[in-house]
């Protein structure tokens, strides 16, 4: 018979390494699979919001690579109004040291962590869940999936989605560059779309992002802001694409013991995408809900005990999502509206900054019922 886990939590990303640290906090024993080789690349603009601050361990901001504290709002590459506060209020990360900071408080914790293993699929029966690797099977009194939107827990789960996007970023070598304490955000002329430029210790990470569909109309946007930048001919070190899938109001978080968090159930929030803060809070609540379902002596308590994490992504995450929503429906209906609300007006402004900031302001917005039932009137799709 295959070893028993209390906990195996498949992807070692945010999300993934969250919930292995908080379920080993919690004293489970814990087993983090990935199928990449780590320290691993991932294509993300990497920027670190006061949310993800707040729940990601201390040691994981050794890398940080730069702290914004001016951001430039512009529209189709014009009217550019530039944002400042003495203090910064974003963090920049390259993923591939960041993640693997993650792992490391993770086995720090107490986890096993195991790399470059695929997992196959996944089965429940009265004991548990059976974890199908190649040539192998693992089992585990409760399972935590973080392996993306396209991974196999994600799948089992039934998690629905409600939009996709296709984002294009291109890594520019930038040695001394000029913008180690400024990122821009751009809102593009096609609906929904907006890039970026993030600063790195010596790089630039560009990007933009758009829903799917528009392939081509996607990399002329690219090569647009690069040229409005005065980037296009800068050396490119990486090019890459990802996709970007946020979930429908109703999609599940949980199919008996197994749990998804971040991008495997679609958390993140779908008008700026940002995903890393809802990775980091959603693995740690899918983590102290997973110790506890497997410290369970029965059927009902461990339900009981999993159902926790399903009502703790309600309260505190939805509400962020679907304000998220409304507004990505405002850039697609009145982008010039939205852009002269946030770059132009003072109440804006404090708005944006206080979401880099992971400000209680925001939480507290969100919260206003007017917000939210406009919120989820706009956000319906």
């Amino acid at each position: 018979m295959p070893e028993v886990w209390d906990v195996i939590v498949v992807g070692a990303g945010p999300a993934g390494s969250s919930a292995a640290r908080v379920a080993a906090e919690a004293g489970a024993r814990v087993l983090l699979l990935d199928r990449a080789r780590f320290p691993r690349y991932k294509t993300c603009g990497g920027g670190i919001t006061g949310f993800s601050l707040h729940a990601m361990p201390d040691a994981a901001r050794a890398a940080f690579e730069a702290e914004i504290t001016d951001f430039g709002l512009s529209r189709r590459g014009r009217d550019r109004v530039m944002l400042h506060r003495n203090e910064p209020f974003l963090g920049m990360v390259q993923r591939e040291s960041f993640d693997q900071l993650l792992v490391d408080a993770a086995v720090e914790a107490g986890a096993e962590f195991r790399d470059g293993i695929a997992v196959r699929g996944l089965a429940e029966d009265g004991e548990g869940v059976a974890v199908r690797l190649e040539g192998e099977e693992l089992r585990a009194r409760v399972v935590v999936g973080a392996d993306g939107s396209n991974g196999r827990t994600s799948g089992y789960v039934g998690v629905e989605f409600a939009g996709s996007d296709l984002g294009l970023e291109v890594e520019l070598a930038a040695s001394g560059h000029d913008w180690q304490h400024t990122a821009l955000f751009d809102w593009g002329a096609d609906r929904g779309a907006y890039a970026w430029l993030f600063p790195k210790r010596d790089a630039l990470t560009i990007g933009v992002i758009q829903r799917t569909g528009l392939p081509d109309a996607t990399r002329a946007y690219l090569e647009l802001w690069l040229r409005q930048l005065g980037l296009a001919g800068a050396t490119r070190v990486r090019e890459s694409g990802h996709l970007t899938r946020w979930r429908s109001r109703r999609s599940p978080l949980r199919r008996g013991s197994v749990l998804v968090a971040g991008e495997a159930a679609g958390l993140l929030e779908p008008w700026t995408r940002e995903g890393i803060s809802f990775a980091l809070r959603s693995g740690s609540m899918a983590g102290a809900a997973a110790a506890a379902g497997a410290r369970a002596s029965d059927r009902v308590s461990r339900d009981t005990a999993l159902d926790a994490y399903t009502a703790a992504v309600e309260r505190q995450l939805v509400p962020q999502i679907r304000t998220g929503a409304a507004m990505l429906t405002v850039l697609e209906r009145a982008p010039g509206l939205l852009h002269r609300l946030l770059a132009h007006t003072a109440l804006g402004r404090r708005t944006f900054l206080a979401l880099c900031r992971g400000s209680e302001r925001v939480t507290a917005l969100v919260e206003n019922p007017v917000v939210r039932a406009g919120a989820a009137l706009f956000g319906r799709r």
